[in-house]
């Protein structure tokens, strides 16, 4: 799919299910990792990630454009968008829009842990990524002392 024929089907799907026109500009943007798309406050556009299409399909994709354009109408309306507001979710559930995309495959790298550390008090112990001095940090818990374990 290309960024015209997108257009033209974001643009057909607002005045299907919001009744409203789509005046601004939808793209791919191949950047986009961990979410579906994205909707730009200050210029009005979409930006959606090509490879929810991809895993994932037509419907997905179309759910995940149906949540940015409620962004959007709400947004140029002066109402809630936020996805916390109530006024986003009763349009969502109303247009059909999905809440949560999916996790593309092998864009999400567990966190790996190289330090443990122990408070010598009360044992709470510390995961970190990135070493630390344990003569200038206490336990956050007790204040007691660390130790490397």
């Amino acid at each position: 799919m290309t960024n015209e024929e997108l257009q033209q089907w974001t643009e057909q799907l607002s005045k299907d299910r919001f009744q409203k026109p789509f005046r601004h500009t939808i793209t791919f943007n191949r950047r986009l990792r961990t979410t579906g798309g994205r909707y730009l406050l200050h210029s009005h556009n979409i930006e959606m990630n090509p490879k929810q299409l991809e895993h994932f399909g037509i419907e997905e994709f179309e759910k995940i454009i149906l949540h940015e354009l409620c962004h959007y109408h709400l947004h140029i309306e002066g109402k809630g968008y936020q996805h916390k507001d109530a006024s986003f979710k009763q349009l969502l559930n109303q247009v059909g829009g999905s809440r949560y995309c999916n996790l593309v495959p092998g864009t999400y790298k567990p966190l790996v842990y190289k330090y443990f550390y122990q408070c010598v008090k009360c044992n709470q112990t510390y995961r970190r990524k990135r070493q630390m001095d344990i003569n200038r940090y206490v336990c956050g818990r007790c204040k007691g002392k660390l130790k490397k374990s």
